[in-house]
């Protein structure tokens, strides 16, 4: 009579080696993003009227064969690829934009990332968010708080609208919608969204602020390194976000720290998009 031996499931993968490999493929892809910089590339038109390089496409496949390639069972979420509805049954899912900020690359502006999360049941868990022509590389741990370099970095203490710089189109403020005029804040724009949320999170702006609608590749990162690093990011209502939806959209994006954010959403909530 032959024996019936059980298989256990192997144990998941530990956040600390999810990281590594995470590290290890984003690292390697801006590498490969910094080969195509400042060149000559073959571009094309998305059905948004967004454009897309070659680089583009070369990063994206480069970074699923290095995560997917490992993670076979984790889902999959990236601007450059076919979205496959299974990933909505998996717990764990990567999120990559693998150049974002793709006007800024095609446009010599060294304001462009890569930029990879991983998502474990709605919330991001990890995040990386790496500018390789600065050489700048933020990351993010659930619970283990968030870093630039090695180093860890905090949002600003900023609490007053008051002389706050805002990571945002300048028109936005000049808009008919407000209720009332905004106070002397400055503003600059940066191309990532994934960078904006970087720079907040390192306390070199005091917020950013976005009325227009933004990707689940967008912000996964970013939101964990601004929220590891005391922030807090929502949409203009207030709402946080939760991830691997059906439709991977969020309607807008504010983030700054504690006190500034709550004086923003009561400036934005009133807002109807």
């Amino acid at each position: 009579m032959t024996a019936i031996v059980h298989h256990s499931a192997p144990p998941p993968h530990s956040l600390t080696e999810d990281f590594s490999l995470l590290q290890r493929a984003v690292k390697a892809a801006g590498k490969l993003a910094l080969g195509y910089f400042r060149k000559e590339l073959s571009v094309s038109r998305k059905l948004d009227g967004s454009e897309v390089s070659e680089a583009d496409l070369a990063v994206d496949a480069a970074l699923n064969l290095n995560l997917i390639g490992e993670r076979p069972d984790y889902g999959w979420l990236s601007e450059e690829s076919e979205d496959n509805p299974e990933r909505l049954e998996r717990r764990l899912v990567w999120m990559v934009d693998p150049i974002d900020g793709t006007n800024a690359f095609l446009r010599h502006i060294p304001e462009w990332t890569v930029s990879a999360g991983l998502v474990q049941e709605g919330k991001p868990v990890l995040g990386i968010v790496y500018n390789p022509a600065t050489e700048e590389f933020f990351h993010a741990i659930r619970g283990q708080g968030a870093y630039l370099n090695g180093k860890p970095i905090k949002v600003s203490g900023r609490s007053e609208l008051e002389g706050a710089l805002f990571i945002a189109s300048g028109g936005l403020f000049k808009k008919r919608i407000w209720a009332k005029p905004w106070p002397g804040v400055e503003s600059r724009w940066v191309n990532s969204v994934a960078y904006r949320l970087a720079l907040v999170a390192a306390g070199r702006a005091d917020a950013t602020l976005s009325l227009s609608a933004k990707s689940e590749w967008d912000l996964a990162a970013g939101v964990l390194l601004v929220e590891e690093a005391g922030g807090v990011v929502t949409n203009h209502l207030g709402h946080s976000f939760r991830f691997n939806k059906p439709l991977p959209r969020f309607q807008s994006l504010v983030a700054a720290p504690p006190e500034l954010h709550e004086t923003l959403i009561a400036r934005t909530s009133p807002i109807d998009l």
